[in-house]
């Protein structure tokens, strides 16, 4: 690490601790060329995920729109607000250890329905409702029955 004083390229951690939030550490530096000392931070780099729309369309994997979607899928259900959390970083873990740069969004969507079918049955027939747009109430009672089959 250069020093931003004096450019010397020959400079050593004095302490190292994590952030309040904890996801960097926070260096403090001595130069020893000129003895000032700065602070750094190091964290780890993350990866932007790709998302394939349907209509070919690719947009950046966007957390809000994973939760939203749950939220929606889960209101006035017994869901906490702490189990759709586990759901989404569950989800977004799983995406960046994959280690894929683009991911179709029908994957995403499966992915979602897996785990609100362990979670809460009517929310994941509302989610698939939309996600597969349901035409019919005959779509309605086959997923349904899929699922009442499953057990």
């Amino acid at each position: 690490m250069r020093c931003p004083y004096c450019e010397n390229p020959d400079t050593k951690v004095i302490d190292s601790r994590p952030t309040e939030e904890g996801h960097a550490i926070r260096r403090r530096r001595g130069c020893e060329s000129c003895g000032k000392r700065f602070t750094t931070y190091e964290k780890v780099e993350e990866s932007i995920i790709m998302i394939i729309k349907k209509d070919g369309r690719r947009e950046a994997f966007d957390r809000g729109k994973v939760m939203n979607g749950i939220v929606k899928a889960c209101e006035k259900r017994p869901v906490s607000m702490a189990e759709i959390e586990r759901i989404v970083d569950e989800i977004e873990r799983g995406l960046n250890n994959m280690m894929e740069k683009e991911i179709d969004s029908t994957f995403i969507g499966e992915l979602i329905m897996d785990q609100l079918k362990k979670v809460d049955e009517v929310a994941y027939v509302r989610f698939a409702s939309v996600y597969r747009q349901f035409t019919d109430v005959n779509t309605f009672i086959k997923e349904i029955e899929k699922l009442i089959g499953n057990k």
